[in-house]
């Protein structure tokens, strides 16, 4: 498979800069994603609006990384999968649940349980989900509103993880330790 040019700072065509720039200043560098997506301003000034609106909702940022983590390894994107595993060791994540998110299995603490499975569920199921995927997710603790921050995550990381495979893009090696395979 072809890859695509990964753009930086420089190289991007004018309308991505922006973005970029405010994701390097998020990150300390551009992601091999972003600067992939770079390609298409309209694809990467849209993701960036979307991330601004997942990570200022009502999850904490180990939540959120929970479901990009669970999202990345239900789509298969193995490059989203080695980052949302940097990141959500960095917010704090037990390594335990990383691992069991990984594995396609449910992390051990209920609450992050319950965000994987919906997650997981809301994927699987291409959106239908029914009264008691619902009623799972709120009997862990979440409000019945964040059933829409859900389909908001799993709709920002299946942009990420469906242009994460599209490119062929390689891994940061900063991130090689966290590699994994679909």
């Amino acid at each position: 498979m072809a890859r695509f040019p990964i753009y930086t700072l420089e190289s991007a065509p004018e309308a991505s800069k922006p973005a970029l720039q405010g994701l390097a200043n998020a990150f300390g560098m551009v992601p091999n994603i972003a600067g992939a997506i770079a390609g298409s301003p309209k694809l990467i000034n849209g993701l960036v609006g979307v991330f601004q609106q997942v990570h200022g909702g009502g999850f904490t940022e180990a939540q959120v990384q929970v479901l990009l983590l669970t999202n990345a390894v239900t789509n298969g994107c193995t490059w989203a999968v080695a980052f949302h595993t940097f990141l959500g060791l960095k917010e704090g994540l037990d390594a335990a649940d990383v691992e069991a998110i990984r594995a396609r299995r449910l992390p051990h603490d209920s609450k992050l349980a319950a965000l994987s499975h919906l997650a997981r569920t809301l994927i699987d199921k291409r959106g239908r989900l029914d009264d008691q995927d619902v009623a799972s997710f709120t009997a862990a603790g979440f409000d019945q509103a964040l059933v829409l921050d859900v389909i908001l995550v799993v709709a920002a990381s299946t942009m990420t993880n469906y242009s994460g495979s599209a490119t062929n893009l390689p891994l940061e090696e900063m991130f090689s330790e966290y590699a994994w395979a679909a």
